[in-house]
């Protein structure tokens, strides 16, 4: 199991969806109010001027493009919100897990092929940010077919999804 499977997607996947059955390979396994403490005050930490850890830093540029999350995270409720899809509401902090998940796998190109994947989709969609986004679809079918069937992401079957979405004409 690569670094990433047990890392970024095990946080991704435990701190928002809830344990997977099996957690023998997380090294990184955050709670819900742990990943949400991060993100709320990385923000204020960015907006008081004060010195950022890198990852702080990388979630903190993420957090700055994505200004439709500010209000919700200056806000202390949002801690305890409830983000349902049913509702149509995105989950911010979730969807901010996943950038840095997905920044982390291109920083080390895991899955294997995944950065070659990102850079056809940026030259496809004119964008870093929206590439991001096209490979967050498919990292998100990924882990709910995951939580769905018991079992570990399928990392062959994620990069089939992103060559596909990067391959589209």
């Amino acid at each position: 199991m690569s670094r990433f499977w047990r890392t970024g997607c095990a946080a991704v996947y435990n701190s928002e969806f809830g344990n997977p059955q099996s957690n023998q390979y997380v090294m990184f396994n955050p709670s819900r109010d742990e990943v949400r403490q991060f993100f709320t005050e990385t923000w204020r930490k960015k907006r008081a001027g004060e010195i950022l850890t890198p990852l702080e830093s990388m979630a903190a540029d993420w957090i700055g493009e994505h200004p439709e999350y500010h209000d919700a995270l200056v806000n202390p409720d949002s801690r305890e919100a409830d983000y349902s899809p049913d509702r149509g509401q995105t989950n911010p902090f979730l969807h901010l897990s996943m950038h840095l998940a997905i920044s982390e796998q291109l920083s080390i190109d895991q899955p294997p092929g995944i950065r070659r994947a990102h850079d056809k989709l940026v030259a496809r969609l004119g964008s870093p940010h929206d590439a991001q986004h096209a490979i967050m679809d498919c990292l998100g079918q990924v882990i709910w077919e995951a939580q769905r069937s018991g079992t570990p992401p399928d990392t062959d079957a994620y990069l089939g999804l992103i060559e596909r979405r990067a391959s589209r004409d």
